[in-house]
């Protein structure tokens, strides 16, 4: 395995602890699809639970650092410059469906750069994390962007409402942090989308950057309504002329 840091490993740690609870309520979703009372409580509940088992560890690790979460907003610590950055369920709808396409999300922000990310997707078993200026791996293999430079080869991901049908091949997955996790290994040759919050991507971002791809411009000081424009830098320019509306 790749030397990695405290911080990260804190990460891997607090995610694997809190995927055994995501994959035994995903086990129960199928059973609660025929219930009256519906998922939808559930699958709030499975976020929460998942939620503090997260911050519970990150915090035994780091009581200072401050936290950004998708469940719990904004809880400025000691340490204003270090902040966990947590979605402890990207892609609840998927997983509200019975559908294991979801992940959970882990980055660290210090000052206005992100320079830890981790996106786990629990039912596949698959681990994607980076550190600034230490590259990204894939269930501890180094990865890199697609080398693909021919627009009509690619295949694209994007989520939320389009204003315009662009005219590439693409999917919707129901999962940003999963979508930039593929981009970065080259699963997917770009991904782009708007209204985002910084708890979707702010793993992406740094895993996509360390696997040799290119990030549009983002404040990381901002939380939410964010656009994104990740893709690997042969395809980079072909795809933002196709969806400059987008």
């Amino acid at each position: 395995m790749n030397s990695i840091s405290a911080n990260l490993n804190v990460m891997i740690k607090a995610s694997e602890k809190a995927s055994k609870i995501l994959i035994r309520d995903f086990g129960e979703i199928e059973k609660l699809q025929v219930s009256k009372k519906g998922p939808i409580d559930f699958v709030t509940n499975a976020d929460l639970k998942t939620e503090k088992i997260i911050i519970d560890e990150l915090k035994r690790a780091k009581p200072n650092f401050s936290i950004i979460s998708e469940e719990n907003g904004v809880e400025n610590n000691k340490d204003k410059k270090n902040t966990w950055i947590i979605d402890p369920i990207d892609g609840t709808v998927n997983f509200l469906h019975g559908i294991p396409h979801f992940a959970i999300s882990i980055a660290l922000r210090s000052g206005h750069e992100i320079i830890s990310g981790l996106i786990f997707d629990p039912i596949k078993d698959e681990i994607f994390y980076a550190e600034k200026n230490n590259g990204a791996f894939f269930n501890n293999q180094r990865i890199r962007v697609s080398k693909k430079n021919e627009i009509d080869d690619c295949l694209f991901v994007t989520g939320g409402k389009l204003k315009t049908e662009p005219n590439i091949p693409y999917r919707k997955s129901g999962c940003a942090a999963l979508d930039m996790a593929y981009v970065a290994s080259g699963r997917y040759d770009g991904y782009f989308q708007k209204n985002l919050n910084i708890w979707d991507v702010a793993a992406g971002i740094l895993l996509v950057k360390e696997a040799g791809g290119l990030v549009n411009e983002i404040d990381l000081a901002k939380n939410t309504n964010l656009k994104i424009i990740a893709s690997s830098a042969d395809i980079n320019a072909k795809l933002l002329e196709k969806i400059a509306n987008f």
